[in-house]
């Protein structure tokens, strides 16, 4: 039991320098953000994302900007062979890993045939790829990781989940508009949460293992869409990136060192309805 005082203050809990932090998807509009809040507290960056030059970009303004190191990192989580040795790119360039963010996913405005389309026309094949890098990759790289987070004295892994891996659609938000809500989103971000809770207790006491489930981002969606959002929603308005950096600081820091199994919704109240 610690003493007064023993009792680290919250600038310290806080405090990520000198730990590593990879981010898939980290080139995204979320991703993007999920690094540069880990890298305004100190943490030394890895963006791994498919578009090399994208993924290039982002981690250079990351240095510039923030002043921490940084690692680009280009490539497909569907390739489960290349996934596997992400850990060992890491361990070389840095020497170590404390925090690792599943952020990649494919994602409801994605142009795959099959996927924003009515129910009876969605296709099995595009099924298979969003559980493939919704949660097939982040087993996959969790288990690649462990035992190097396993080495680090503040392991954290964090998953990007959504309200629609834990409810059903209310279909009428997209009545009228080109959006959709694929079956394969929700089952894929639905088992997230569920991995996440199973890491939890497998990785412990090392690693903790918790979730963020986000509500809906404002990214220029039909008017109409909004305002049905918005009626919606306690708070009386979409999210931003910005909404997401003080549970990414959170979970990512010391602050909840005593914290795992936890999903943090972030989504102005739409859950609680």
């Amino acid at each position: 039991m610690k003493t007064i005082a023993e009792i680290r203050s919250l600038k310290h809990l806080i405090n990520l320098e000198g730990r590593v932090a990879l981010v898939t998807g980290g080139a995204g509009h979320i991703g993007s953000v999920i690094c540069d809040t880990l890298a305004e507290l100190g943490s030394s960056i890895v963006v791994l994302d498919k578009a090399q030059e994208t993924c290039a970009q982002v981690a250079n303004r990351i240095e510039t900007v923030h002043g921490v190191k940084t690692m680009s990192l280009p490539l497909d989580l569907e390739d489960e062979k290349k996934a596997s040795k992400i850990p060992e790119q890491v361990l070389n360039h840095f020497g170590h890993l404390d925090i690792l963010v599943h952020c990649a996913a494919l994602v409801g405005t994605s142009e795959l045939e099959g996927w924003n389309t009515k129910f009876i026309d969605q296709n099995v094949d595009t099924w298979r790829k969003a559980l493939e890098v919704n949660l097939t990759a982040p087993f996959v790289l969790t288990q690649a990781c462990a035992r190097a987070l396993n080495a680090s004295d503040h392991a954290s892994v964090i998953t990007i989940g959504s309200i629609y891996g834990m409810l059903g659609p209310n279909l009428e938000l997209y009545q009228d508009t080109s959006m959709g809500n694929p079956a394969a989103y929700a089952a894929s971000k639905g088992g997230l949460l569920q991995l996440t809770r199973w890491l939890a207790t497998v990785l412990a006491p090392k690693v903790r293992a918790n979730a963020i489930t986000l509500g809906g981002i404002w990214r220029n969606q039909p008017d109409e869409f909004q305002r049905r959002y918005v009626e919606r929603t306690p708070m009386k308005r979409m999210a931003t990136e910005e909404d997401l950096k003080g549970a990414i600081a959170y979970l990512a820091s010391d602050l909840s060192a005593y914290v795992t199994g936890h999903n943090l919704v972030v989504d102005g109240g739409w859950t609680v309805w």
